[in-house]
């Protein structure tokens, strides 16, 4: 389940200098050829959680150091970019026409 960051806002939020950000990856292997990961970012009160997973194909060998690195890159990549979407969302509130935010790449 992803939790909105926006709507469990705290009233009163810390400054950056006064946070910290922690990422947690946790995977689970479903018994056969599937694993996942999830990417849990906890900021203050504040929990996002990116998914990503992989499928072995019968015939790829078993490498599953390899299987957690391409699960965990594409949790972290859901992350940014919900990350991402959230700044963005938070930016147009302030309603500055001046103001542009690239494309996250």
């Amino acid at each position: 389940m992803t939790v909105n960051l926006i709507a469990e806002r705290p009233q009163v939020r810390p400054t950056l200098e006064q946070s910290v950000w922690r990422i947690e990856l946790a995977f689970t292997h479903d018994g056969r050829n599937r694993l996942r990961a999830d990417a849990v970012l906890t900021a203050g009160l504040d929990r996002l959680v990116g998914r990503g997973d992989t499928r072995k194909h019968p015939s790829d060998p078993d490498v599953p150091t390899v299987a957690a690195q391409v699960a965990a890159s594409r949790a972290l990549v859901d992350l940014a970019a919900q990350l991402d979407e959230i700044a963005r969302i938070e930016f147009r509130s302030w309603e500055n026409p001046d103001f542009f935010l690239a494309p996250l790449r």
